[in-house]
């Protein structure tokens, strides 16, 4: 089941440390193969909004932290140190 696509955040979109996670986020994917609709498939969540995650229009929520972080295969944690946020 795919989680509906939610709009940019108007208050957070651009913030450096959202488009530092998305930055992160898009290098893991590209590394490890995904195109970004297949990355989606396997997370579960709608291929745009994984397109605004990465850049930095999303405030994500924890859940759909440890759902892209899973299916990089790492922990949440360590996608957040890659961020270096």
């Amino acid at each position: 089941m795919l989680t509906p696509m939610a709009k940019p955040s108007i208050s957070h979109a651009g913030k450096p440390e959202l488009v530092a996670l998305g930055r992160a986020i898009r290098e893991l994917r590209t590394e490890k193969g995904y195109s970004q609709e297949s990355f989606a498939d396997d997370v579960g969540i709608d291929r745009s909004y994984i397109g605004g995650i990465e850049r930095g229009e999303h405030n994500l929520a924890l859940v759909n932290l440890i759902k892209i972080s899973k299916a990089l295969k790492m922990s949440a944690s360590d996608l957040l140190r890659r961020s270096k946020i």
